[in-house]
């Protein structure tokens, strides 16, 4: 039997690798979450701690929903897996005719992956497919926008466009990907409320790259209806609704990236509902399932998958799938969620606090550091000054201020940012803010 790390005195936090996480700096002075329920996380030493970001944009509803906690023990009791290639099961055809109900007309089929990032990299595979299908395979380009994030796979790599998510690995990004411009111009935009007014042409960017590469040679156009990872970045007025013009112009595919902004972070079901916009493929993950268990899923208008149904019935219309995909526990946990929401009126919840979430989130205009703050619906960005010599110093500093003061919230290099419960009370949004306020008034 291989010794222990405590018997040969090697850290125990050693051989875990974390994501997106400063592994020596946390290794020396860990921040260990060890329950949690409702709105409040519970450290190992047993201090509470109010989640002022709903897990990570995931669990909106509160975490251990007991109704949601109740699905998933039961269904791994019942049926605790099934190969999803030529088998299936009853909750996940269930789940994808419920999620295509809510989705917008036209959206007819549901495709199941296991992350927002399988998500993208599924998209951008299905619209190459079905511009083959339609007998235009010079259809390969695919267009991101900058400051743009998808994931970590190297599909969504390659059309996202933070650059610290690309550097490393630009030599093996995907060719044949461009990327159109960011919406953000601090002088222009800040402290807008909601939807800033100036910058819908910021979207015929797009026109500028079907003239260099030819429309006709490009596949689809891949955007987050609200950027969230890189900052909250709101998209103009009549920005998303100038792009869906322009793809429909150049018979371009236009994807919405919402795993993040589906299932009422911004007081709809899905944000195309909220922008009045249609795209012809969404991607979702997160709140899916409330956190609870891994999921994505891409919607596709009928379209799309019916051009793919034409070839003979007896071979396999797309290559594509993951050994978990519409995994018995995560439909089950998905079904309980959805159902929750319905059962709770979640998303008008939800859209009921978003004049509270943005009072209490542009009243810190006057705090330290402060440079800009920018929100719509249940996101909210607040982006400090940079130190000098050390971009990112400053919002860990108030990040890890705000941990020791009871409060999670999350820093994206120096913008702080915030993803409250969908239905979070006053109270809880006061205790953030001001945990903030503190914070940054004893940042340098």
């Amino acid at each position: 039997m291989s010794p222990t790390s405590l018997e040969t005195g090697m850290n125990p936090l050693d051989a875990y690798w974390m994501p997106f996480t400063m592994n020596r700096a946390f290794k020396a002075a860990p921040r260990m979450i060890s329950r949690a329920r409702g709105h409040y996380y519970t450290t190992d030493d047993g201090r509470e701690l109010l989640d002022g970001f709903s897990g990570l944009w995931t669990s909106g509803l509160g975490h251990c929903h007991p109704k949601i906690v109740a699905a998933v023990q039961g269904q791994v009791a019942e049926l605790d897996y099934a190969m999803s290639f030529q088998v299936g099961h009853p909750k996940v055809f269930e789940l994808a005719n419920r999620l295509t109900a809510m989705a917008p007309a036209g959206f007819t089929q549901c495709f199941f992956t296991n992350s927002g990032s399988e998500a993208a990299d599924t998209a951008l595979k299905i619209a190459l497919a079905y511009h083959r299908a339609c007998g235009e395979g010079q259809r390969t380009r695919l267009i991101g926008r900058e400051r743009g994030y998808h994931g970590v796979n190297f599909g969504g790599m390659s059309v996202g466009g933070i650059p610290a998510n690309r550097k490393v690995f630009s030599a093996a990004l995907l060719p044949g990907v461009d990327h159109i411009r960011h919406t953000h111009s601090l002088p222009d935009m800040a402290f807008s409320r909601g939807q800033p007014s100036w910058g819908a042409h910021l979207a015929d960017d797009l026109e500028r790259l079907c003239a260099l590469h030819d429309g006709s040679n490009i596949a689809a156009l891949i955007v987050e209806p609200v950027a969230g990872s890189t900052g909250i970045l709101v998209p103009p007025i009549g920005y998303l609704q100038r792009l869906r013009e322009l793809c429909d112009r150049h018979g371009i595919l236009l994807i919405f990236d919402e795993v993040i902004t589906a299932f009422g972070r911004v007081g709809a079901p899905f944000a195309a509902e909220r922008f009045g916009v249609t795209p012809d493929i969404i991607t979702t993950a997160k709140g899916i399932t409330n956190g609870v268990m891994p999921m994505g899923a891409v919607l596709v208008r009928d379209a799309i998958y019916q051009a793919l149904m034409q070839r003979p019935a007896h071979t396999v219309e797309l290559f594509h799938g993951y050994t978990y995909s519409g995994h018995p526990l995560a439909a089950a946990a998905a079904l309980s969620t959805l159902e929750v929401y319905a059962e709770e009126h979640t998303f008008a919840t939800a859209r009921a606090l978003e004049p509270a979430f943005e009072e209490a989130l542009h009243a810190l205009r006057d705090a330290p550091h402060v440079v800009d703050i920018r929100n719509f619906g249940l996101m909210g960005g607040v982006e400090l000054a940079p130190r000098a010599g050390a971009p990112g110093a400053r919002g860990y500093e108030v990040f890890l201020k705000c941990f020791e003061a009871g409060v999670v919230i999350r820093n994206g290099g120096d913008v702080l940012q915030f993803s409250p419960f969908l239905n979070a009370t006053p109270d809880e949004l006061a205790q953030i803010f001001t945990t903030v306020r503190q914070a940054l008034a004893t940042t340098a």
